[in-house]
């Protein structure tokens, strides 16, 4: 897996022997499963390149969206932190897009 964090864009790459990640499945099969894997793939994949990340969901910080919807974000809350999510959660997973062979999630400051 290639991840490429632009400013406004986190490119995740499908490289040859990545595995797929199943699109349905988990915590009640609720369908968001494989979204809360790619993310955490993505998270580690960025730690592993030198940042501080963690996965959450996102309405435990605040944020009004559905009590499901996950995203990855800085470990300490200050003027530099960022937020990277899909933002077309509502319309498909982004390991669908994962599994197609590239996936782009948003990234947003966060900072105060």
């Amino acid at each position: 897996m290639k991840v490429t964090l632009k400013k406004n864009v986190c490119i995740v790459e499908r490289e040859a022997g990545d595995r797929a990640i199943p699109s349905r499945g988990g915590w009640a099969n609720d369908g968001h499963h494989g979204e809360s894997v790619l993310l955490h793939r993505v998270k580690t994949e960025l730690n592993r390149q030198g940042g501080d990340f963690i996965k959450k969901r996102m309405w435990r910080d605040g944020h009004l969206v559905d009590d499901h919807q996950q995203y990855i974000r800085s470990r300490s809350i200050n003027e530099e932190t960022i937020g990277i999510y899909n933002d077309h959660w509502a319309i498909r997973g982004a390991e669908e897009d994962f599994n197609a062979g590239r996936a782009e999630l948003a990234v947003v400051n966060l900072g105060k």
